[in-house]
C-alpha cells in the first residue's frame, strides 16, 4: 500500500514538474502583457503583474498593419494546410498500401529534405518565387511553406494508413468500388483522426515559419511573427506590445487545437484498433 501511494506520488510530483516548465514560459507572457510599460521592464522582473493594466492591448490598434498580419497569417496558414493535405493524402495512400521499393525511396527522400536547414534553400526559393511572380503574395508564402508542410505530412499519414486494415478497402473494392472511390468513401473517413492530427502540425508549421515569410513577403503580406519581431529595434525592446501580440497570436492556435481535440485523440489512438 505504501509503495503504491509512493509511487503515484513520484507520479505525481513529476507530471506537475513538466506542466509547470511547459506553462511557466506561457503564464510569464501573460502576465507581462497585462502589466504596465513601466512595470514590463523591472528589474528584478516579477511574476505576477503588481497591477493589471491593459494598456498593452488597446495599444494594438493604433497600428492597424499588425492587424493586416494577423489576417495574412491565417489566410496562409489555411491555404498552406489546404494543398499540404491535398498532395498527402493521396502519396501517403500510395506509399502505404503498394509497399514498394519506390514509395520506401520517397519516404526517405521526404525525410531528408525535412533535413535540409530552410535557410540554405532560401535563396533558390526566392529566386523561384520572383521568377514566377509569386513573391509578396498570399500564394507564394503558402507554397513555400507547404514545402516544409508536405514531407511532414506524407511521414505522419503513412503510418496512419498503414494502421488501417486492408480488408476494408477490399471489401468496398469487391462491392464495385473503384480504388479512388474507396480512398475517398473507405480510408478517408477511417483515418479522419490522423488526417486532422497532421493538419493541427501542418497548420502550426506554418503558423510559426519565420524565414520564408521573411524573405518572400513585404508591407502587403507581412505576417504575424515578422510584425511582432519588428517591435525590436536597435535601441529598445517594447516588451509590453510584444507580448500581448504574442498572447493573441496563440489563441487561434490554441482555439483550433480545441475544436479538433476528439479527431487529434481518435487520430492518436486510431492505430490500437484492431482489424
Amino acid at each position: 500500500m505504501n509503495s503504491s501511494f509512493a509511487q503515484r506520488t513520484t507520479l505525481a510530483l513529476l507530471v506537475a514538474t513538466i506542466l509547470i516548465i511547459y506553462v511557466f514560459p506561457y503564464a510569464f507572457l501573460v502576465s507581462t502583457s497585462v502589466k504596465p510599460p513601466e512595470d514590463a521592464l523591472a528589474i528584478p522582473p516579477t511574476l505576477l503583474p503588481q497591477r493589471i493594466s491593459l494598456e498593452n492591448y488597446s495599444n494594438i490598434g493604433e497600428f492597424p498593419s499588425v492587424q493586416r498580419s494577423f489576417g495574412n497569417s491565417i489566410i496562409i496558414a489555411l491555404l498552406c494546410t489546404g494543398w499540404t493535405l491535398l498532395l498527402a493524402v493521396p502519396a501517403a495512400y500510395g506509399v502505404a498500401r503498394f509497399a514498394t521499393w519506390a514509395g520506401k525511396l520517397f519516404l526517405l527522400v521526404a525525410l531528408v529534405t525535412r533535413l535540409i536547414p530552410p535557410v540554405s534553400v532560401g535563396i533558390p526559393l526566392f529566386a523561384i518565387m520572383r521568377s514566377l511572380g509569386l513573391t509578396d503574395t498570399h500564394v507564394g508564402v503558402a507554397l513555400a511553406h507547404a514545402t516544409i508542410g508536405v514531407p511532414l505530412a506524407i511521414w505522419l499519414l503513412a503510418s496512419f494508413m498503414e494502421g488501417i486494415p486492408h480488408e476494408l478497402e477490399e471489401a468496398a473494392r469487391v462491392d464495385g468500388c473503384s480504388r479512388l472511390g474507396a480512398l475517398f468513401r473507405i480510408i478517408i473517413p477511417v483515418a479522419a483522426g490522423g488526417i486532422a492530427v497532421t493538419a493541427v502540425f501542418v497548420f502550426l508549421a506554418s503558423w510559426n515559419e519565420f524565414l520564408f515569410s521573411l524573405l518572400l513577403s513585404s508591407t502587403g503580406i507581412k505576417t504575424a511573427p515578422i510584425a511582432i519581431a519588428e517591435f525590436k529595434s536597435q535601441y529598445s525592446i517594447q516588451w509590453g506590445t510584444m507580448t500581448s501580440l504574442s498572447v493573441l497570436y496563440s489563441l487561434p492556435v490554441i482555439i483550433f487545437s480545441l475544436v479538433m481535440q476528439k479527431r487529434i485523440v481518435a487520430g492518436m489512438t486510431m492505430g490500437a484498433v484492431k482489424g
